[in-house]
């Protein structure tokens, strides 16, 4: 028989809870029927044995032992604490708390197990059932259930002898317990008591069995963003590659033809010879400049029809912002100066997004602060608001990677993150060193 050990916490808790369990079965057992004697009539009724209460107490205890190892073992412990459930309760003092273990294991099964093993088990406690209660029908073994020796179903005392025969009212035979499943009661009373703690069983598995596919299903969606994700930048990179190599190369090339022309022109023509370095010069900066358009692209086509915006477009960008229903502050610090193509756009559209942003996520009545810092060597730009929500780490995150990896491109860097007071701050540091190499 395979067992599967559960990590050591998660088995010492259920052991707790299963042991906590039995206790309470057993007590229960005691107070209902600690001070009852078995009554045997029928074809037992010559057992003195039975009327131990240490045959009685040992079937109990079967029963109480099954539940505390029901986790561990439940199937062997369903058929000990099934046999001594009907030993007891045909040949002893009749039905007792303990006798709840078979229904409380068959839950467990059916929580656990798989159904088909579940169906088997129920459909033999059920045939068990039957049989029980057929035999007590016909052999009159339920006859004193539950009652002390001087009760009316059984053996009574009578002087110190015990009579084997049932009590009789004025000739009339046997007078008729409280209890019957000489009418064949027992079947629909017990088989629905097993139905129950079975079927209760089977939708605490099918719980389970649900959560565990919301959580696969959960942990699929984000591998499967992940990995979009990731689709994602290289598809940009890929992009940025064929578009570097056609702005180089076609720079690249007029400049070779131009400085071949001008070397074989050097001894008879200097002046066209100069001329070539002027072309040379221009075709240079203006395949660099083209390169930083190109790297401080977002990934999405700009019309070629529309100006290439900048810094120099910030004010009508935020009276857009304002138009839509947010409230915008812009604070320019230093002396505004005209920037490399690269750096002016992505400066730009890191702006627009983080506003973007702010506009989606923040909420209604929030404000927002654009900051341009001018330093010697640097640009530094930060956009804040103070709604409710995380502007930047809204949506699919998207915006944020789009604005980090402008940056990068440029030799720069982007943090975001909640405010101090609350909000949302996105911080972009563009060095303007490298960006003027011209």
């Amino acid at each position: 028989m395979k067992i599967h050990l559960a990590p050591w916490g998660a088995l010492r808790a259920s052991s707790i809870q299963d042991a906590g369990l039995a206790a309470l079965l057993l007590a229960g057992t005691w107070a209902v029927n600690g001070g009852a004697t078995p009554v045997i009539s029928g074809s037992f009724a010559d057992a003195d044995w039975l009327r131990e209460p240490t045959t009685r107490w040992t079937l109990i205890g079967v029963c109480v032992a099954a539940v505390a190892v029901r986790r561990r073992w439940p199937i062997p412990a369903l058929a000990a604490a099934s046999l001594a459930t009907v030993v007891q309760m045909t040949l002893a003092a009749g039905p007792a708390p303990a006798d709840l273990a078979v229904p409380i294991i068959l839950y467990t099964i059916a929580a656990q197990r798989r159904r088909e093993v579940s169906l088997a088990l129920l459909g033999a406690a059920l045939a068990a059932v039957t049989a029980w209660t057929a035999y007590v029908a016909l052999d009159g073994k339920a006859d004193g259930w539950l009652e002390s020796p001087a009760g009316r179903g059984g053996r009574a005392e009578q002087g110190g002898q015990v009579s084997t025969q049932p009590a009789t009212t004025g000739g009339r035979g046997p007078e008729p317990t409280t209890f019957g499943p000489t009418d064949w009661g027992g079947i629909p009373v017990l088989g629905s008591l097993l139905a129950v703690a079975w079927a209760i069983g089977w939708g605490v598995q099918s719980r389970r069995a649900y959560l565990g596919e919301l959580m696969a299903r959960a942990r699929d969606l984000e591998r499967e963003r992940d990995q979009q994700a990731a689709l994602a930048v290289a598809a940009e990179r890929a992009r940025i590659t064929r578009e570097l190599h056609d702005v180089v190369a076609h720079g690249l090339a007029v400049i070779v033809m131009q400085a071949q022309g001008g070397a074989a022109a050097f001894a008879k023509r200097p002046a066209d010879t100069l001329a070539a370095l002027d072309t040379i010069v221009a075709t240079g900066r203006a395949s660099l400049a083209d390169m930083r358009q190109v790297l401080s692209a977002s990934g999405q086509f700009d019309d070629p029809a529309r100006p290439v915006p900048g810094l120099a477009q910030l004010p009508r960008l935020i009276d857009q912002v304002r138009q839509a229903g947010t409230r915008v502050q812009l604070h320019i610090d230093g002396a505004p100066r005209p920037l490399p193509t690269g750096v002016d756009v992505s400066s730009y559209r890191i702006v627009q997004e983080a506003l973007t942003n702010t506009m989606k996520h923040a909420g209604p009545g929030a404000c927002a602060r654009v900051v341009v810092s001018y330093g010697g060597d640097e640009l530094r730009l930060e956009a804040s608001d103070d709604g409710a929500g995380e502007s930047a780490g809204g949506g699919t995150g998207n915006g944020l990677r789009g604005m980090r990896e402008r940056a990068v491109l440029l030799g720069g860097e982007v943090a975001a993150g909640p405010g101090p007071d609350g909000g949302y701050v996105v911080r972009a540091r563009i060095p303007l060193d490298l960006a003027q190499t011209t």
